[in-house]
């Protein structure tokens, strides 16, 4: 049975009129289950009621369509912070061999907004470890890829000032909406968020030491002077066993409620990016 046509968000288009993008063939594979779409071409359904799915898992209502707003962005208009959580890969814990990271994205009140994987290949997991380049997908509760990013292979030593880390933040997949860009220091974790453009944003600043015993460890999102703080990535204690034993995090993410969506996006991206550069070795 062929699906209702492909939806355009009301009024003024997001740049020029374009497609919702389709479902993430890869979802099925990690316990995925979307939420139907039965609506008829043109009509923007009401949020609905969140609905746990076959695992038990409870979704974030769909927000409405929102004109200029990148499609499945509409999350983030309803939210100032935002938790991640890794998920335990028992095959990686036993036999040490790196599986592609899985992460569940949720509200302040448990729901799952998005869902995120990794899709790199065995080899290059497995011979680059952290520093490896990635790109990971982020679904919503309908099965659509909605953001996408990208990390080029690039210098992970701190002494180098030239080929630091970037990562890119596309959503949806094929349009940047802005990059996270790693700032040289001799001691000191720095990134810069831009917009597509590549016009500096918003800066963000980490601790000298990335690694702590028994409590959370914070990035201060800063603006642009560095006098004003805007937000916070943090790197959230979840106990001595898993710590020592494992490289699965848990992330909280707050932002204002009225930052541009794109920018938040670009947010997650860097939450992901500090992530895979100090805390996806084993024992941090």
């Amino acid at each position: 049975m062929q699906g209702p046509p492909p939806a355009t968000a009301p009024g003024m288009p997001y740049g020029s009129p374009q497609q919702v993008p389709g479902p993430y063939q890869g979802a099925g594979s990690y316990g995925f289950q979307a939420q139907p779409m039965g609506f008829p071409g043109g009509f923007i359904p009401p949020p609905v009621q969140s609905q746990p799915t076959m695992d038990g898992t409870i979704w974030m209502p769909i927000p409405p369509s929102i004109p200029n707003c990148p499609p499945g962005l509409e999350y983030l208009t309803q939210i100032d912070q935002i938790l991640i959580h890794q998920q335990l890969e028992i095959l990686e814990i036993v036999t040490g061999f790196e599986e592609n990271n899985k992460y569940e994205l949720k509200n302040s009140l448990g729901q799952r907004v998005y869902f995120a994987a990794e899709d790199t290949d065995c080899m290059t997991r497995n011979c680059c470890g952290p520093s490896r380049p990635f790109t990971l997908r982020i679904i919503d509760n309908l099965g659509r890829e909605v953001i996408r990013l990208h990390r080029p292979l690039r210098c992970s030593a701190c002494c180098c000032p030239c080929c630091l880390q970037e990562l890119e933040v596309q959503a949806p997949p094929g349009t940047t909406v802005g990059y996270v860009v790693q700032n040289w220091h001799v001691c000191l974790p720095k990134f810069t968020i831009q917009d597509e453009k590549r016009k500096d944003i918003l800066k963000i600043n980490g601790p000298c030491i990335v690694c702590r015993c028994c409590e959370d460890i914070h990035f201060e999102v800063m603006s642009l002077d560095e006098t004003c703080p805007v937000g916070r990535i943090s790197k959230q204690w979840t106990g001595m066993v898993r710590e020592m034993f494992t490289d699965t995090d848990n992330f909280g993410i707050s932002f204002p409620m009225d930052l541009d969506v794109k920018m938040k996006a670009v947010m997650i991206g860097a939450c992901f990016l500090i992530d895979f550069m100090f805390f996806e070795h084993s024992g941090n």
